[in-house]
């Protein structure tokens, strides 16, 4: 799971540093969590970043670390409730909407269970964003498990199983209709060591994919 920790952020520079690239100075980060080494802050330091959890100590962890920075803020809202995030009003005071935002949902939506309807929340979120935009998704996956590591990956399962955030392990096709409505930036969706790679991240069981709102 450490090792999975580390594969999601090095895939979190690598995409937030391609949408600063492409011109994408504000984004919005669904399903946060607690703040640890790596932010998008710390990334792209000139943006403006609104970090989005719905757990109250992943947001008071954040407010505590961005305390005294004009251009970050943290909220509490559920992404699953697009409205939540979309109409609160600090989101809005920080994010111009009729400007292109990087939206990221990296290693969040495989706790999201089906019947929250996962890609109809995605799709609000699209709605609402300027063109230009852009999403980027991790997600969990048994796609392209290795014998070896899918003991691993059915234990963290079974661990999730028994929490209020069950592990919803998604396939390719599953994964690929978030992106419906987004033009997909090469390679298109693929496991996460392969996406833009910059060095070793090591094997980790997850479906990477960033899209552009035409």
């Amino acid at each position: 799971m450490a090792g999975a920790a580390r594969a999601n952020r090095s895939f979190l520079r690598r995409a937030v540093r391609y949408l600063l690239a492409q011109g994408i100075d504000q984004f919005l980060d669904l399903g946060s969590g607690i703040p640890t080494v790596g932010n998008v802050h710390e990334i792209a330091d000139q943006a403006r970043v609104v970090y989005v959890d719905v757990e109250p100590v992943a947001v008071a962890h954040s407010t505590a670390l961005l305390q005294g920075n004009p251009r970050a803020l943290a909220v509490q809202a559920d992404l699953r409730d697009p409205a939540s995030v979309l109409e609160h009003p600090q989101v809005r005071e920080l994010l111009d909407f009729e400007r292109p935002i990087g939206v990221l949902m990296v290693a969040v939506l495989h706790f999201v269970q089906d019947a929250d309807d996962p890609a109809g929340a995605v799709a609000r979120y699209r709605e609402a964003l300027a063109p230009g935009s852009y999403l980027v998704i991790s997600h969990g996956s048994l796609e392209g498990v290795q014998v070896e590591g899918h003991a691993d990956t059915a234990r963290v399962q079974d661990v999730y199983k028994r929490t209020d955030s069950p592990l919803v392990l998604r396939s390719r096709a599953e994964v690929v209709p978030f992106f419906d409505g987004w033009d997909l930036v090469e390679p298109g969706v693929v496991m996460l060591p392969e996406w833009h790679p910059d060095g070793d991240d090591g094997y980790i069981s997850a479906l990477v994919g960033v899209g552009r709102k035409p």
